[in-house]
């Protein structure tokens, strides 16, 4: 379970880092930059991605593109979450994109749903609706319509994220390959952005980016090595995951950064974790 709890720890760091860059002086713009920096020579040092499609097969280059434009706008939005909804929330949101996945299943590919996936889809939604709920009280200076506009797109950015992964790999790409070359078009794209913006560089936001693409990787890296050790259930890697970092956003948002949420809040992150579990007791426990 080590590497199941170091995924959680640098999951939740993520969202920590993202919260508190701008108080800091981070150009969160420059951070996703450098971050993709860091994280393709991690992926290409411990990884080892091949850069040569199997025999046989293709790079699929448009998913790649498209991947490396949402992913950086992605990071953007995931900060914006943070700063007006909080960590509690956003990490939330994000752990609820899970079931756009098992919602497109249904929709656009055609598999048959079960009256028990119904049901956690439904607690699912259920969950998503409680989060966008106005909380207790908003920051000063914050909106509370942006703040559930941005979970929303949250929601949605890393269910399709997700999603297009998967199509990846259908295309036999190896996931080390999909995901550097994805980190690379990102990084390109992001680094041409601040060009033409002609961006002022500085030293915080440099460092505040390493440091943010040296978490996400080895959130992803632990989270390998932790289905590669439970390759025999990776259902249970994916719900204690899931649960785990909503768990453990929740007590950072609301202990550390003293974040107000409403009932109705409580409710959609208890939502939250029973409709993770419920996914995983229909799926393996009941077959």
């Amino acid at each position: 379970m080590t590497y199941l709890i170091l995924s959680i720890l640098c999951s939740v760091a993520v969202s920590v880092l993202l919260k508190v860059a701008r108080r800091q002086g981070v150009d969160i713009r420059q951070a996703i930059a450098f971050n993709y920096v860091m994280a393709c020579a991690l992926t290409w040092f411990l990884l080892a991605p091949s850069l040569e499609p199997k025999a046989g097969h293709h790079f699929p280059w448009l998913l790649f593109a498209i991947l490396g434009i949402i992913l950086p706008v992605l990071f953007v939005i995931m900060s914006r979450g943070v700063e007006y909804a909080g960590i509690v929330r956003s990490d939330a949101a994000q752990r609820l994109s899970l079931f756009l996945t098992v919602l497109a299943s249904f929709v656009l590919f055609g598999e048959a749903l079960s009256v028990n996936r119904g049901l956690s889809l439904a607690l699912a939604f259920a969950a998503l609706f409680c989060l966008l709920w106005k909380p207790a009280d908003t920051t000063p200076g914050t909106s509370v319509r942006q703040g559930a506009l941005y979970l929303f797109l949250i929601w949605l950015g890393y269910g399709v994220v997700d999603m297009l992964f998967k199509q990846i790999a259908k295309t036999g790409t190896a996931f080390s390959s999909g995901l550097f070359l994805s980190f690379v078009l990102a990084g390109v794209i992001m680094f041409g952005y601040l060009l033409v913006r002609r961006t002022q560089w500085n030293g915080r936001s440099v460092l505040g980016g390493l440091l943010l693409g040296l978490l996400n990787f080895c959130n992803i890296l632990f989270y390998i090595r932790a289905h590669q050790t439970f390759h025999e259930n990776p259902t249970l890697v994916f719900t204690v995951m899931n649960i785990g970092v909503i768990s453990l956003g929740t007590i950072v948002g609301a202990v550390v950064f003293r974040e107000k949420i409403s009932r109705i809040n409580l409710l959609g992150i208890a939502l939250a974790i029973i409709a993770v579990l419920t996914l995983y007791y229909w799926t393996v426990v009941s077959g």
